[in-house]
């Protein structure tokens, strides 16, 4: 396969959810509102509440390049950072808080949306504060969205495992590398998306869940790959926020090239590997507790196998889209990181195992979150 073949590269955006966190004793701070404040002169609508009064969103312009996005990341994590120090906060990438912060009702952010999940989900939203990452790869067909999504499914829990930088919730070691995708696994609506012959299949099987109120609205399903309602995108949002911003920027790349490759397949025919709920639920499981370097369940063959096994064979797949774009040196360096230093969970048990206090593991990332930040990076 030659690389003009794919074409131009398809525009790629990410969504990133940060924690509020007081510098002294780490904890969570229910700050959102102000901190978007005090952001909006600089960031305008690249910045934004989240679910959570702990929480604020960035957001970037859709990218061609992998330096114009990191480019884009850095700075909207640098405006946040900004706003939150003017509250005397830090800004912090974590998928859970390590300490406080327990999302109760009281500290939803201010949106419709939000006041109708609380009223619909109850006590099942009292601790979800959980903050993520969303790759948006623009893909303007629905219907070709909806049969990548079928290609996509098996690879979703190594994406989980990839990302995993959630093992502390509320002042505890979870034992999980992701607890994140444990909290959002206990919810009918999230998680890996149906397969679908079709995009009236899909549309029809998420206007019959919003009838039985595990879903909100038909219109907009949250499940963790889906054709975004707003946007000609398809969104990816099965990973964990990561405090290092190479590390976005590469997991954004293999994204990219894993859409483009399964769009090229569904365009030839292939309806995708029909991955049964099961497995890729178990799989998921796997993926959340174990992480990287562990063992997860790969879900095309079922075979239980290394994370970095599933990585070269996912690197192999998508490695001609790679190519074309120019991105195979992020990946594979994203790749080392990994074998060299480990994932976002492992770094943080490895800061705690240094110094035995979790105040210590926040400030960790706090410093990755935003290096350019004065303070934080000195």
């Amino acid at each position: 396969m030659k690389d003009q073949d794919f074409g131009e590269p398809p525009t790629v955006g990410v969504e990133e959810e940060f924690f509020l966190v007081h510098p002294d004793s780490g904890e969570a701070a229910a700050a959102g509102t102000r901190v978007v404040a005090r952001a909006a002169p600089r960031l305008g609508d690249a910045a934004s509440g989240e679910f959570t009064e702990y929480q604020v969103e960035g957001r970037t312009e859709p990218c061609h390049r992998m330096d114009e996005l990191r480019a884009q990341l850095r700075g909207v994590r640098a405006g946040l950072a900004a706003a939150a120090r003017a509250e005397g906060l830090r800004l912090c990438a974590s998928g859970t808080p390590v300490i406080g912060g327990d999302g109760g009702r009281a500290d939803l952010g201010d949106h419709p949306r939000y006041r109708a999940g609380a009223r619909q989900y109850r006590a099942m939203l009292d601790d979800f504060a959980v903050s993520a990452f969303h790759a948006h790869v623009h893909l303007p067909d629905r219907e070709t969205a909806v049969l990548v999504g079928n290609h996509l499914r098996p690879w979703l829990p190594l994406l989980v495992a990839m990302s995993a930088n959630s093992p502390f919730h509320q002042g505890r070691d979870t034992g999980y590398a992701s607890w994140r995708s444990v909290i959002r696994g206990r919810f009918p609506c999230l998680g890996p998306p149906p397969y679908a012959e079709s995009l009236a299949a899909y549309e029809r099987l998420a206007t019959a869940m919003a009838a039985t109120e595990a879903m909100l609205e038909p219109g907009m399903p949250f499940w963790d790959v889906r054709p975004n309602p707003r946007l000609p995108t398809l969104e990816v949002r099965t990973m964990d926020v990561l405090s290092d911003v190479d590390d976005t920027v590469a997991l954004t790349a293999l994204i990219r090239a894993l859409v483009v490759t399964a769009a090229r397949r569904a365009a030839a025919g292939d309806p995708g590997p029909r991955t049964g709920a099961e497995l890729l639920r178990a799989a998921y499981w796997r993926a959340a507790r174990d992480g990287w370097p562990g063992h997860g369940v790969d879900a095309p063959t079922g075979r239980v196998l290394p994370s970095s096994v599933q990585a070269r064979n996912l690197l192999e797949h998508v490695r001609p889209a790679l190519r074309a774009y120019g991105d195979e040196g992020e990946v594979t360096a994203f790749l080392r990181r990994l074998e060299l230093r480990g994932s976002g969970a492992e770094r943080q048990r490895s800061r705690l195992a240094a110094e035995p206090r979790l105040g210590a593991v926040v400030e960790g990332l706090v410093r990755e979150t935003c290096p350019e930040d004065p303070e934080e990076g000195a």
